[in-house]
């Protein structure tokens, strides 16, 4: 009906005339609801970012490699003036839905879960910075950081030890041992925080690459050829089940070790002996310290 038309008038001059006042405002209101549920829509589809771009900043402002990029240090100051936009983040990853996740890629779900472990351990570190000197100190004898319940994630509260034991570590959900190279507890005998963010498309990439620099890095892990003997992180006695799955031939640490001989060996000659197995393993001791800038 054109606003010209009299019955319109008429509408507004004797609103119990046939309901039409009624009526029309019924159908404007229909209108409004619909309007707002087509603007709304392409809103919640593009909710999330897998790109991680805000994290991905953040660490490329933050992080320093290190030893020829096989380790890395933290500027805990520099996450501490951006500590705004790092909260930002974390309300982005604590948006997120226990439905939401489950209707995302594998992939998708891992990176969006190594990232959130790192970005956390972060803020948790920022809680008391520059005040400790460990991760460790943020415990007490009854609780250890790991278990401190400080965030939502996926529709609860959670403590860090969620993410990395009963999420990504749960039987059957990634199986997947090169996480121990992924995700960081921001200590010095940790493999390091990558410069970049986790992404579903470059995931097996980016894990492949972490695990490599960790088992280059000698402060971590180096064979002694004239004790033929690997000395490697506690991280591998912490873990050993994980890395005995049979995950792309890890069948065991020998098998694990005998993957990455040219990361462990320095000579062609030790990576073959690496390559044979038979070398003792020892594990060496974890360095609690914080992967702070300026130690």
């Amino acid at each position: 009906m054109h606003p010209q038309d009299p019955r319109f008038r008429d509408a507004f001059r004797n609103p119990t005339e046939g309901g039409l006042f009624v009526k029309l405002m019924i159908c404007l209101k229909r209108g409004l609801v619909l309007l707002a549920l087509l603007l709304a829509a392409p809103l919640a589809q593009a909710a999330f970012d897998h790109r991680h771009a805000a994290w991905d900043a953040l660490l490329a402002r933050h992080v320093v490699p290190i030893a020829d990029g096989k380790a890395s240090q933290v500027n805990y100051a520099g996450f501490q003036a951006d500590r705004a936009a790092l909260r930002a983040y974390l309300d982005t990853l604590s948006a997120v839905s226990e439905a939401e996740y489950q209707g995302w890629s594998p992939p998708q779900r891992l990176a969006f879960l190594i990232n959130a472990y790192n970005a956390f351990t972060v803020e948790l570190i920022l809680t008391r910075y520059p005040d400790l000197r460990s991760i460790r100190d943020l415990g007490s004898l009854f609780r250890s950081p790991w278990k401190q319940p400080f965030f939502t994630l996926l529709g609860e509260e959670r403590h860090l030890d969620n993410i990395e034991h009963d999420i990504i570590r749960a039987p059957g959900a990634f199986d997947e041992p090169r996480i121990h190279a992924a995700v960081n507890c921001a200590a010095i005998g940790c493999p390091m925080l990558r410069d970049e963010a986790f992404t579903a498309d470059r995931l097996e990439e980016q894990l492949e690459d972490s695990m490599r620099r960790f088992l280059a890095d000698r402060s971590r892990n180096r064979f002694e050829a004239e004790r033929n003997t690997l000395m490697v992180s506690k991280i591998f006695d912490w873990y050993k089940g994980d890395f005995e799955q049979g995950h792309q031939g890890m069948t065991s640490l020998e098998a694990t070790f005998a993957r990455y001989a040219d990361a462990l060996g320095d000579t062609p000659q030790e990576q073959e002996v690496i390559r044979q197995g038979g070398s003792r393993i020892r594990y060496l001791d974890y360095d609690w310290a914080l992967n702070a800038t300026g130690r």
